[in-house]
C-alpha cells in the first residue's frame, strides 16, 4: 500500500537543527519519511538517523523509500512509540545525539484510510490506534467509558463546549445497540450539538473524533514523557524541533521548552549569576515558526501547524 503522506514545515524543521554532517539524528514520527529524506540528504556517510515509529504501515513503506539509506547502514527503524526513545536508543548504545525531531499528530494516510477509523468523513470501524497492536481503541472508548469520563475527555483534549450534551447522547445511543462505526459516531456528535452552531465552522464532530483520538493513544503523556527524555539526550549545541497541530499539543511544548531556558531568581543584590545556576537550554525563536503561503496553498493541513526550537547551550 502506498503511504502518501505531504510533510509540513519540511525545510524549516530540519534545518532548524543546523545538522552537523557526521550526526546523530533522531526522527520520533517517521510517518511518510518527508523529514527523513531530506535529513539523509545533508548527512555524509558518518552520519546516522534513528527513525521512531509505532505504525507498522509506516514502518514497511520506510523499508522501501528508505532501502539504500538502510542498506549502507546510515538508518535504524524502531518500532516503538517515541515515549520509550531513550530505553529503545541505549540498545544500540546511544546516550547523546546532535538532533531530534518530531511532527505530532495524525499522519495522512492514517486519516484518509477509512479501516483505521480516525475519519469521521468516512465510513470505516471505529479504532484510532496508531499502534494496531495495543487494546484500548475508539469503540471501547465509545461504548464502555462512563458518561462523566466521556465528558471529561471531549471537553479537555477536544475543548468542545457541548462535551456533556454529546457524552449524554452517546451514552443514551449506545444502550439500544453498540456504536461501531466512524459514520455513527459522527451523526450522534451531529445530532448533540445546536443546529445554529453546526452552521458555523468545520465539521460538528471534529473536536470529539480529535478527543477520542488522543485518549486512544495517550498523545499528550506520551509527549511530555519524550520531551523529558529528549533534552536529557542531547549533545551541547544539539537541538530539538516540534511541530504540533492542535493548542494542546503546543501548550506542553511551549511550557516545557520555556520551562528549561528561564532564568533563575536570584535575591536583587547578586551582582553574577553562579554558572551552575544558568538554564542549560534556550528556545531559539519565542514565536512559533509557521507554514509560509506557498505551503498553506499547496496543503490546507499546514494551516494550524506550530514549529518550535530548542538547544542546549551547556552540558
Amino acid at each position: 500500500m502506498t503511504f502518501n503522506h505531504e510533510t509540513v514545515l519540511l525545510h524549516e524543521t530540519i534545518d532548524s537543527l543546523n545538522v552537523v554532517p557526521n550526526g546523530i539524528y533522531v526522527d520520533c514520527t517517521l510517518g511518510g519519511c518527508g523529514h527523513a529524506q531530506y535529513l539523509l540528504s545533508l548527512l555524509d556517510e558518518e552520519g546516522h538517523l534513528y527513525a521512531f515509529d509505532q505504525d507498522l504501515t509506516a514502518l514497511e513503506n520506510a523499508k522501501q523509500v528508505l532501502a539504500d539509506d538502510i542498506q549502507r547502514g546510515r538508518v535504524t527503524l524502531i518500532h516503538s512509540n517515541f515515549s520509550n526513545l531513550k530505553d529503545e536508543l541505549e540498545k544500540y548504545n546511544v546516550n547523546q545525539v546532535d538532533g531530534i525531531y518530531y511532527d505530532l499528530g495524525v499522519s495522512s494516510p492514517q486519516f484518509d484510510i477509512a479501516e483505521r477509523g480516525f475519519s469521521y468523513q468516512h465510513e470505516g470501524q471505529l479504532d484510532m490506534r496508531m499502534n494496531q497492536s495495543q487494546a484500548l481503541d475508539a469503540h471501547q472508548i465509545v461504548n464502555e467509558w462512563s458518561e462523566s469520563e466521556l465528558s471529561r475527555i471531549i471537553r479537555r483534549y477536544g475543548e468542545e463546549r457541548f462535551s456533556g450534551r454529546i457524552a449524554r447522547q452517546i451514552v443514551e445511543s449506545r444502550k439500544n445497540a453498540s456504536i461501531d462505526t466512524t459514520l455513527e459516531l459522527s451523526e450522534l456528535v451531529k445530532q448533540a450539538i445546536p443546529a445554529a452552531t453546526r452552521r458555523k465552522g468545520g465539521h460538528p464532530a471534529k473536536r470529539t473524533f480529535q478527543a477520542i483520538r488522543i485518549a486512544v493513544n495517550n498523545e499528550l503523556g506520551v509527549l511530555e514523557a519524550s520531551l523529558e527524555a529528549a533534552v536529557q539526550l542531547l549533545k551541547e549545541g544539539g537541538r530539538i524541533s516540534v511541530i504540533s497541530f492542535h493548542s494542546l499539543e503546543d501548550r506542553i511544548v511551549k511550557g516545557y521548552f520555556r520551562e528549561l531556558s528561564a532564568m533563575p531568581e536570584t535575591p536583587p543584590n547578586m551582582p553574577m549569576i553562579p554558572e551552575e545556576l544558568l538554564p542549560k537550554y534556550r528556545m531559539v525563536s519565542r514565536k512559533p515558526i509557521e507554514a509560509t503561503q506557498d505551503e498553506l496553498e499547496q496543503n490546507r493541513r499546514a494551516r494550524s501547524a506550530r514549529l518550535r526550537v530548542l538547544e542546549r547551550i551547556r552540558a
